[in-house]
């Protein structure tokens, strides 16, 4: 019976698992001080022990080299002496037998007097039946002798010339080594002949020693990376992990936990820095709950005030109701008065409404009551009820709805007194200029804007708008009768719906603002409508579609 082996599966690496790899070592570069510190240790280790093993390497190889060299060159000077001793002491002879064992008498005499067994003598000059034949030995390789050397040996016979060469090896190997040249002189029936003299000496041993040190240099220098990193670890570990607790423990005390505080340990830096930070915790936690018992008292203190203002207040409200419509029959400056104590004891209630309003904001009563609301048919109503007072400073209301026709769940007096403030604001400050409320939505959020073309407002006056009881022209008179806390008021509705309210506006081109509400409780990602209007994004008024102001009279309703 036979079967199928089965290989197992090979596992590709996907470049998405690289990136998360590389994403995590981005992170943890980022935000680990002990990480990128180590990183950087090991780093910069590493780098110095390269160029030091190197560095030493190099210097070892080229003392290894030279000393060899050295003792080489002593040996073949030597046994070369030798060797010229010996046929200088010599009897000349015609014999070329005679000569022959001479010759093979210094070849075994140079090989005694040395370390080497490659020799090679060949005579200088043209073949001669009486000169000794040249002598080689098995072992060497006659193409180690280059030409250049060659020349520099006959050249003169007093030098001793060398030359770095590759020597073939027992195991069929190459090693390097050096060839050594002379000249000898054997004595002849008419003179002298002169014989070059070659020998080679391997390097294998000191091949060997610079491997054995190289590698010993590479394993101490691996180890020394190794206990640098693990060194620093543990240093930044006693450094970082102080540190990193008073991050986490200043984390939270910014979050609002006033009761977290340092362990002290010891007396050195970090115990003082420990000491002054939870004394700075401590001044802190003290100060915010002098600061919190004063608001309340202060929220306290406006929400009695209010309350107990609304029963004489009721009281002068309906006697002012009642001299007001008696006005006729008075003096016109009586009827006059009649008319302003009217209208104060009137702007007099708005005020407490709306302290009474902020009061319950400070105080975290507020309960949203939430019902299904179309914000497009919500923005109609207002403009309609206020059309009367736009036509009074001779305002042109205009509507531009592409969307926010499908109800949403908000509370609709809110959001109805937050377009109310929006748009009186527009009205009061539009200088009788156009004002364009746009409505529009998405699938996360409905957006409305009130745009109008009056003075606007500096940058400054920007920032400080949603304040309290603020005004950008203190010496301008109010004559819609507002009390400083509509913006306020609006700002906590929308935030309370988990929506925002922004404001854009730039001295003589007008002011923008946006209201963006959440669609089911979702997280806002942006608004349907820019903040910056389109007229100021290259535009024109024209571009937003208006053709026809809304109409409230007699023949209906019709948007624009």
């Amino acid at each position: 019976m036979t079967g199928a082996v089965r290989t197992p599966p090979v596992r590709r690496v996907r470049s998405t698992d690289w990136r998360r790899v590389r994403d995590r070592v981005t992170t943890l570069w980022r935000r680990s001080l002990r990480f990128r510190t180590i990183v950087i240790t090991v780093a910069l280790t590493a780098a110095t022990i390269l160029v030091t093993c190197v560095a030493m390497a190099l210097v070892i190889q080229n003392e290894l080299f030279t000393s060899r060299k050295d003792q080489v060159l002593l040996e073949a000077q030597r046994a070369t002496s030798a060797a010229q001793a010996t046929l200088d002491a010599a009897v000349d002879s015609t014999d070329p037998a005679a000569a022959q064992t001479l010759m093979n008498g210094i070849a075994t005499r140079l090989s005694q007097q040395s370390s080497s067994d490659l020799i090679a003598l060949y005579r200088i000059g043209p073949p001669s039946p009486l000169a000794p034949q040249p002598f080689i030995s098995p072992a060497f390789d006659s193409g180690i002798v280059t030409e250049a050397l060659r020349t520099q040996v006959q050249s003169n016979a007093e030098l001793q010339w060398w030359q770095s060469v590759a020597l073939p090896s027992e195991d069929g190997r190459v090693v390097p080594g050096i060839l050594v040249g002379h000249q000898l002189r054997f004595p002849a029936e008419d003179g002298v002949d002169y014989y070059e003299l070659y020998m080679g000496y391997d390097l294998a041993s000191a091949s060997q020693t610079l491997a054995f040190v190289q590698v010993l240099l590479w394993v101490v220098g691996l180890v020394l990376v190794v206990l640098i990193g693990a060194i620093a670890w543990v240093v930044l570990r006693s450094v970082t992990t102080p540190i990193a607790d008073a991050a986490e423990t200043s984390a939270k005390l910014a979050s609002g936990d006033l009761g977290v505080r340092l362990p002290v340990r010891g007396e050195d830096e970090l115990a003082t820095l420990n000491r002054s930070f939870n004394a700075m915790a401590d001044s802190i936690e003290s100060q915010i709950k002098e600061l919190a018992d004063l608001s309340l008292v202060q929220q306290r203190f406006v929400s009695d005030v209010s309350h107990e203002l609304r029963t004489p207040l009721t009281t002068i409200r309906l006697a002012a109701d009642m001299i007001n419509d008696q006005r006729d029959e008075f003096e016109p400056t009586t009827a006059r008065a009649a008319e302003l104590l009217h209208a104060q004891v009137e702007r007099f209630e708005v005020l407490l409404t709306d302290l009474l309003e902020i009061s319950r904001y400070d105080a975290g009563s507020v309960q949203l009551e939430l019902e299904p609301t179309s914000m497009a048919h919500l923005a109609e109503d207002v403009i309609a009820s206020m059309e009367q007072l736009a036509l009074q400073h001779g305002s042109d209301v205009r509507l531009v709805a592409p969307g926010g026709y499908t109800p949403i769940d908000m509370d609709a007096r809110r959001v109805r007194r937050i377009v109310r403030n929006l748009l009186g604001n527009a009205i009061e400050h539009g200088e009788g200029r156009p004002i364009v409320v746009s409505v529009d939505s998405d699938r996360d959020a409905v957006a409305l804007s009130v745009r109008d073309f009056g003075l606007g407002m500096r940058s400054e006056d920007v920032e400080r708008v949603f304040d309290r009881f603020w005004r950008a022209d203190p010496s301008r008179v109010r004559t819609i009768g507002g009390t400083g806390l509509g913006l306020s008021i609006a700002l906590g509705d929308a935030r309370l719906h988990g929506g925002t309210l922004s404001v854009w506006s730039e001295l003589g081109r007008g002011s923008n603002f946006l209201l963006t509400l959440p669609r089911d409780g979702r997280p806002l990602q942006g608004s349907p409508l820019p903040l910056v209007p389109e007229d100021e994004q290259g535009g024109a008024l024209e571009a937003l579609g208006l053709t026809q102001p809304i109409s409230l009279g007699r023949t209906g309703r019709t948007t624009s």
